[in-house]
């Protein structure tokens, strides 16, 4: 039974029974729940800030252990960076340095992906850690690019290296002639009396004296060029155009023994010892033209001699005399 409550009327001087209006009772009763309400929020609050539920441990434990790989990931991240930093300078001060190669622009190497607009659109907004993880990508981008470079310089010093040992095979680095006895050069490259006109001339190549008939040999891998009777005072000579700019001379050949458009390989024999055109003894004049000049070609005779042989070779080239043509 519901509790009657009462009023004291003074103007009556009697007790009145209180009516309660519904706006009255409805009012009450939302002011209660509000009331409620704003005691079960706080009480949230307060027990969630201090007791975690399980799914929110076990969230956290794994959201500690993504930092913690995050942490690792950078450092290895680090790591590889240095090892890239080390591969681009032994690649930059080595091998193209080896292989004359011009080194690769530092803009090449560390050529951006993008902005970070690009990475950030890939993670969802207001993702906890999106700055970290933007970096992460960012970075992870750059070397993949900086790989690529690196792999495209490989391939290029891949056939640098081909190209080189090309090179090397074809540059000229023996004797014409067979190294029995070294007193058989008899003239040297420079300044020197011609041996018909008797005045000094530049003389372009070294002379070998040796007996008719010795074998004359490509001082290197070429294409014959010229196999011909030259009438420049030569006699029966011989061009072999070796690549890389480099062309070598063989005349006053008793016979020759090889075509123009032929190819041949260092120490293939070209010719015989003769002494067509201007010449005064069988012997073989040998030049050696880098660029369109001619050079000594007394630096080039490294495959075949020993330091001191060599050495003999420089003293005897040295000796102004006359040459033999």
């Amino acid at each position: 039974m519901a509790k009657v409550k009462y009023y004291y009327d003074t103007e009556s001087c009697k007790y009145e029974v209180i009516k309660s209006k519904p706006l009255d009772i409805i009012l009450n009763f939302l002011g209660f729940l509000t009331l409620s309400v704003l005691l079960a929020i706080g009480l949230t609050l307060v027990f969630s800030r201090f007791y975690k539920s399980d799914r929110e441990i076990a969230l956290q434990k794994e959201n500690d252990e993504l930092l913690v790989h995050f942490e690792l990931m950078n450092k290895q991240m680090n790591e590889i960076n240095q090892m890239m930093d080390a591969l681009q300078k032994r690649d930059d001060n080595i091998y193209r340095v080896i292989f004359e190669a011009e080194p690769i622009p530092t803009k090449d190497r560390s050529a951006g992906t993008g902005g970070s607009d690009k990475y950030q659109s890939m993670l969802k907004k207001g993702m906890r850690h999106e700055e970290m993880l933007s970096n992460l990508l960012k970075r992870v981008d750059r070397l993949k690019q900086q790989m690529y470079v690196q792999t495209k310089s490989y391939d290029e010093i891949a056939n640098l290296a081909k190209n080189k040992n090309k090179m090397l095979a074809s540059i000229p680095a023996i004797q014409p002639i067979d190294n029995k006895e070294l007193t058989r050069l008899s003239s040297g490259f420079g300044m020197r009396m011609h041996p018909v006109y008797k005045v000094a001339q530049f003389h372009p190549g070294i002379d070998f004296a040796a007996p008719y008939g010795t074998p004359i040999y490509a001082t290197g891998d070429g294409l014959i060029t010229e196999a011909s009777y030259n009438g420049g005072g030569y006699g029966n000579a011989v061009k072999i155009e070796h690549g890389h700019g480099y062309e070598t001379f063989y005349a006053h050949m008793a016979e020759i023994k090889v075509k123009k458009g032929q190819k041949v390989k260092r120490g293939e024999c070209i010719g015989y010892v003769g002494s067509t055109g201007f010449s005064t003894a069988p012997h073989l004049h040998y030049e050696v033209i880098y660029n369109k000049e001619n050079i000594n070609p007394v630096y080039y005779f490294f495959n075949d001699l020993s330091p001191e042989e060599y050495q003999k070779i420089l003293e005897l080239a040295a000796i102004e005399n006359q040459s033999l043509s």
